[in-house]
C-alpha cells in the first residue's frame, strides 16, 4: 500500500515536473518569438527608413529642377526686351513684366489691377478696344497697333498680339514698342 501512494505521488510529481519545463520552454519559444518579431520589426523599419532616405533625395532633386525652371522662366518673363501683359476679360492688368511696366512709364506693382485701356490713347482707343473684342470673341490669335499714352503724354506707339487662355480666359498679350521704326 505505501508502494502505491509512492507511485502514485511519484506520478503527481513527475507530472507537476513536467509542466513546469514545459512553461519553461514556452517561456523561452515565447521570448525568442517576441526577439525574432522585434527583429524583424527593427529590419522593416530600417527599410522604411532608407525608402525615406531615397524618397527625401528624389524630392531634393525634383525641387532643384523646379528652382531651375523657376529662375529660366523669370528670366525669360520678367527680363524680355519686349512687354508681356496678363489681362482679365475686362481689361485689367493681373500680370505684367519689367520691360512692360517701363513702356507705361510706372512701376510694375503699381499697375497690378489697373485698366489696360485707360493706357491707350483716346485716338487709338476704337481699334484696342475691336482688337480687344476679337480677341474674346473668335479665341484666335489677333494683332493691331496702338499708342500707349495717358494724361495726355505720349509715351510710345506698339505692336501688340494677344489671345485668350484657359479656363479662366484670361489674355495673354505681348507688346513691342515700334516708336524707332516709325520715324
Amino acid at each position: 500500500m505505501n508502494k502505491e501512494k509512492r507511485d502514485f505521488t511519484d506520478d503527481q510529481m513527475l507530472r507537476r515536473n513536467a509542466e513546469e519545463l514545459l512553461k519553461k520552454k514556452q517561456i523561452r519559444l515565447e521570448k525568442l518569438s517576441i526577439e525574432t518579431d522585434a527583429i524583424k520589426l527593427l529590419h522593416e523599419l530600417q527599410v522604411h527608413q532608407i525608402e525615406l532616405e531615397m524618397q527625401n533625395e528624389e524630392l531634393i532633386k525634383a525641387n532643384e529642377t523646379a528652382e531651375l525652371a523657376l529662375k529660366k522662366y523669370t528670366m525669360l518673363y520678367d527680363f524680355a526686351p519686349m512687354g508681356y501683359f496678363t489681362l482679365d476679360p475686362d481689361g485689367n492688368i493681373c500680370e505684367l513684366n519689367f520691360t512692360g511696366a517701363e513702356m507705361l512709364d510706372d512701376k510694375r506693382f503699381s499697375l497690378v489691377n489697373s485698366n489696360f485701356k485707360l493706357f491707350i490713347t483716346e485716338g487709338s482707343r476704337p481699334v484696342f478696344d475691336k482688337f480687344f473684342s476679337k480677341i474674346y470673341s473668335g479665341n484666335i490669335k489677333e494683332s493691331c497697333e496702338v499708342k500707349l499714352g495717358y494724361d495726355g503724354k505720349q509715351l510710345c506707339t506698339v505692336y501688340m498680339e494677344g489671345v485668350v487662355t484657359g479656363d479662366d480666359r484670361t489674355c495673354l498679350l505681348s507688346v513691342v514698342d515700334i516708336s524707332g521704326f516709325r520715324k
